[in-house]
């Protein structure tokens, strides 16, 4: 089966490349009568938005949801009495689109037969015979902008259960911030660029990543993710149990190369005397506890580097790439609200799995 769907009962499609026209999804599975608030959801794409940290790449993109089914809007029906900005879910699929505006396709022209280093380009080709050589097409981060729409969508459903899922950054390279132990302060977090809660993290963050920009490279960082107000009981063992899907989901977001929940790799160097009262994540045997659950990701540094780099093209020739184009230094700051999204999809999810599991 494509991979292009996640999901079982709540389940978001998403289409498009980084340079087509544009990108979209449809979330199928969505209750009806669900009050959403569309500015909100145009509030978690903002923050996603290319432009949207001055750390970030200098693509210009507006990222305006446009709504095509599965709403019921103040223009479609003014007796509902519904303000500018909500709509109504109609339990039929929820189908939306975000132009294009600011791609540049002519820029990958040299790229058509050349594989960029650390990029999907050769694998792409190997499995389809063929790719899309403009910033990668459909292997783009581009597309995880159908993520955040399809996760603010998820994220307020969870609101009526009472979940909130945050996340921050917590490291970028060697400087590592204050772990915190419980869900950011969302003001701390959004108020700065790096999107950390340390703010004395933050200053060294920024000068880092300034200063890799600068030389022409890239770097990485970890992303944590917070859960509070989850009911126990939610994973569907054996296969599908909750920290599995998390994990997952966050290994299907561009340039993710590593997950732990709770202890993580930690784990590994204690004693079952002492692991047994340490902190599990929130999840025992794929299924929610009832505490927060927390977790890390990881993401390695952007591939496309402002550096002359050693590769080949597809004769097998060596060749010697100039990257161009317009790319982060370090994604981890535009990462948080993918991390949110991707995490509200796979807990809106299991929240209507479980409702099915007993009478």
């Amino acid at each position: 089966m494509p991979g292009n769907t996640i999901g079982h009962l709540f389940r978001l499609t998403s289409f498009g490349e980084s340079h087509g026209a544009a990108i979209g999804g449809v979330v199928d599975g969505c209750p009806a009568g669900l009050e959403l608030d569309l500015d909100a959801v145009q509030c978690e794409l903002d923050r996603r938005r290319p432009g949207s940290t001055p750390l970030g790449t200098a693509r210009d993109e507006a990222d305006r949801v446009e709504w095509l089914s599965g709403l019921i809007t103040p223009v479609i029906d003014p007796a509902l009495r519904l303000r500018s900005g909500q709509a109504i879910t109609l339990g039929t699929p929820i189908a939306f689109l975000i132009r294009n505006a600011d791609a540049k396709p002519s820029e990958y022209d040299a790229l058509k037969d050349v594989y960029r280093p650390g990029h999907a380009d050769k694998t792409w080709e190997d499995k389809y015979g063929l790719r899309d050589h403009r910033g990668g097409g459909r292997s783009s981060a581009r597309t995880t902008a159908a993520s955040v729409v399809g996760g603010a969508i998820a994220r307020q459903l969870l609101t009526r259960e009472g979940v909130q899922v945050h996340a921050c950054v917590l490291s970028v390279g060697e400087v590592i911030a204050k772990r915190i132990t419980d869900v950011p302060d969302l003001e701390s977090v959004w108020n700065n660029a790096v999107r950390c809660a340390d703010p004395e993290a933050v200053l060294r963050m920024t000068e880092l990543i300034e200063r890799v920009r600068a030389e022409g490279d890239s770097i990485g960082g970890v992303v944590s993710c917070f859960v509070r107000g989850l009911p126990a009981g939610l994973g569907e063992p054996v296969f599908d149990k909750l920290d599995a899907d998390l994990a997952k989901a966050m290994l299907s977001i561009n340039a993710v190369k590593g997950f732990q929940i709770g202890m993580g790799f930690h784990a590994s160097t204690m004693r079952g005397s002492e692991h047994n009262k340490s902190f599990q994540g929130g999840v025992l045997g794929g299924i929610s506890n009832g505490e927060e659950i927390h977790f890390d990701v990881a993401f390695k540094p952007p591939s496309t580097i402002a550096q002359a780099q050693q590769t080949t093209d597809r004769s097998g020739n060596a060749v010697t790439l100039e990257a161009k184009g317009r790319h982060d230094p370090c994604v981890v700051p535009r990462a948080v609200p993918i991390v949110e999204a991707m995490t509200c999809l796979v807990l809106a999810d299991h929240l209507l799995r479980q409702r099915s599991a007993r009478v």
